[in-house]
């Protein structure tokens, strides 16, 4: 005997009703709408997290900004205030009593002039004390080569054999003395020769003869002539020995022709 029989019947989308083994129509449709938002979930929590950071930045460069700003606002305020000491101390200057200025004017003037005499007397002094303890002598012989001359022109001698130089005053690569003070020097020289004929010497100051020494070794042999003179220089005279044209004269190791100076005293 057959039970109840209950028929099945099919839907236009395929789907059986009646059929307990059949699955709800609308799940596959819900289980990707799910999928979906579960995607834009994890997208929108990306998203917050970038903008986090993002906020952290701006709220740090905010700060930083803030900072800023108040260090420059305390820099405007302490510029204000130097201002406002500065106009002060104008008005207060300005306020002052003109009679007082002037009169401190002049005491700074008697005060400058007082010390500029005491400077004055004191570089006197001090020029003083330098000359009095100022030491210049020197005496250079001739040459170690024998015979100089004659020449055809008067020529200035080269005493380049440095005997003494006390001051530094004698050049003796160009046979000239300088004067280093005002003052009175003393000279002397000696010149020999040993052949027959005519020796001598002239004396200049600066391009001024002021001596001329003449001798005649007529018998042959060593002979000699010598001279001396005082004389008054100023500051940057020089002093030199020349021999004339057609003369001659002769030095050696022995120093047979010798030419010598020292200060006396400054003026």
């Amino acid at each position: 005997m057959r039970g109840p029989h209950k028929d099945s019947v099919t839907c236009a989308d395929g789907v059986r009703t009646g059929d307990p083994t059949a699955a709800p129509p609308a799940l596959p449709v819900l289980w990707d709408e799910l999928q979906g938002l579960r995607d834009l979930v994890l997208s929108l929590k990306a998203v917050a997290v970038e903008q986090r950071q993002a906020l952290r930045s701006v709220e740090s460069r905010l700060r930083d900004g803030e900072l800023e700003a108040e260090r420059q606002r305390r820099s405007v305020d302490a510029l204000q205030e130097t201002a406002g000491r500065q106009t002060r101390s104008v008005d207060a200057l300005q306020a002052w009593p003109l009679s007082v200025n002037e009169k401190q004017l002049e005491d700074l003037k008697t005060e400058n002039s007082v010390q500029s005499e005491q400077l004055s007397s004191l570089e006197s002094r001090l020029n003083i004390t330098h000359k009095n303890t100022l030491k210049v002598a020197f005496s250079a012989g001739l040459t170690d080569s024998g015979a100089v001359g004659p020449f055809d022109t008067e020529t200035t001698l080269t005493f380049s054999k440095t005997i003494s130089n006390i001051g530094r005053a004698y050049n003796q690569t160009a046979g000239v003395f300088t004067a280093p003070v005002r003052g009175l020097y003393f000279f002397s020289f000696t010149a020999a020769d040993y052949l027959k004929g005519y020796m001598g010497l002239y004396l200049y100051r600066n391009n001024q003869p002021i001596l001329f020494n003449l001798d005649l070794n007529d018998h042959g042999g060593y002979a000699s002539t010598s001279n001396a003179i005082a004389l008054q220089l100023e500051e940057g005279d020089k002093v030199r020995l020349s021999l004339p044209a057609s003369y001659r004269l002769y030095d050696d190791s022995r120093n047979f022709s010798v030419f010598s100076g020292f200060l006396l005293f400054a003026l």
